[in-house]
């Protein structure tokens, strides 16, 4: 009885490599530095927007053609954008952070709004919301279960904090679409604040919203009285300041077990799995060997409902790789290695029988990639 167990369990997670079929889509977006998969023009169909904090023009790149076309001009310093698809079919709303520098003092952390003018292939108009130092990490959230959406600002850092240290408490804000004021989620964050994930962490259709910063992982939830909360999940990587903490987070799933996959330190070199015994969260490190680890998403490529965790880093030899669950342990494997400085990647819908397809963009290689699982 105990060999047929034996047995059947190594059958459940026998595990045949993917194989990724590259495709690249563009090799000229200078300090590519974040990709977003967004339905832009409404038909259904996700698209990708292209952020390059070298460039001055936001790009996107149409579903399934990936014609080009230049979604705004005239941002220099991105860093950051957020869209959000609040009507199917109709085109998103879009946020975008700009004149940004790792210098808080010299940061000017503009937030304005995107807005098509008539044609979507076409610039779209641009409207400044708020100007907040190191304006770095923009999100959109149903933090109420209203199914309207707020906009989450995680700043970098304080607005008189100091490279390499970063002292000093970073404020989280966020703006209610229509009034765009700017209200304070919290100013308990301090160093650098990198990781931002939205997740709805009691499945009550209410989101919650992950930060990693210097001081570790910490749930920002908003509650019925209209105040948030704060709670501490883990402290992150153990190294003394300005080593310690967490850089990037995801939430995934292996069958109905929640984990959470991490970046540490900032731009780290840890690929980090925290699971959940009793109160506490267990760390462990799966990958100690990465350098500038930018980027990290969960998603189940194979449909068998344990999600792979996509890494991407920008040192060299640079790329992408992908860690998969067998029942006992995280194995990798290599996406791509030395064809991107993989800074960010998103999980695009193809929308062919449910195929997904891994979008990264690089940074010192200038590029945007999109990687098709050809085993599915």
């Amino acid at each position: 009885m105990r060999i047929c167990t034996v047995v059947l369990v190594m059958t459940l997670f026998s595990q045949p490599p993917m194989h990724f079929e590259k495709q690249t889509l563009a090799d000229d977006l200078a300090g590519g530095y974040q990709v977003i998969a967004c339905d832009v023009n409404g038909d259904g169909k996700e698209d990708l927007i292209a952020l390059a904090s070298n460039m001055t023009d936001l790009l996107w790149f149409e579903n399934p053609t990936w014609e080009r076309h230049v979604m705004a001009v005239n941002l220099p310093r991105m860093i950051n954008a957020a869209c959000w698809n609040k009507h199917p079919q109709t085109p998103p709303m879009v946020a975008v952070a700009y004149e940004f520098s790792m210098h808080p003092q010299e940061s000017l952390g503009i937030v304005s709004l995107l807005t098509p003018d008539g044609d979507p292939r076409k610039p779209w108009k641009k409207t400044e919301i708020d100007r907040l130092p190191t304006s770095h990490r923009l999100r959109w959230a149903d933090i109420d279960g209203s199914r309207n959406k707020v906009l989450i600002n995680a700043p970098l850092a304080a607005a008189d904090a100091k490279a390499p240290e970063y002292r000093g408490h970073v404020p989280l804000v966020y703006y209610r679409p229509g009034e765009w004021k700017r209200r304070l989620i919290g100013n308990d964050e301090q160093g650098i604040v990198h990781g931002i994930f939205v997740t709805d962490w009691d499945h009550t259709g209410r989101e919650s919203i992950l930060i990693g910063s210097f001081l570790g992982i910490h749930l920002y939830q908003f509650g019925e009285n209209g105040s948030w909360s704060r709670t501490e999940i883990a402290k992150g990587a153990p190294d003394p300041w300005p080593k310690s903490g967490t850089s990037d987070i995801s939430v995934g799933r292996l069958q109905d077990k929640r984990f959470l996959a991490t970046i540490e330190p900032w731009h780290g070199n840890q690929v980090v799995i925290y699971t959940r015994t009793g109160d506490e969260w267990k760390r462990d490190v799966i990958d100690d060997s990465l350098l500038d680890a930018h980027t990290i998403t969960t998603v189940d490529l194979d449909h068998d409902g344990r999600d792979e965790i996509v890494v991407g880093f920008r040192g060299k030899p640079y790329g992408v790789y992908m860690y998969r669950w067998n029942g006992t342990q995280w194995k990798r494997q290599t996406i791509d290695e030395g064809g991107v400085s993989a800074a960010s990647c998103a999980v695009a819908d193809l929308g062919q029988q449910g195929q997904r397809a891994i979008a990264c963009i690089g940074s010192a290689t200038h590029n945007l990639a999109l990687y098709r699982n050809s085993t599915e």
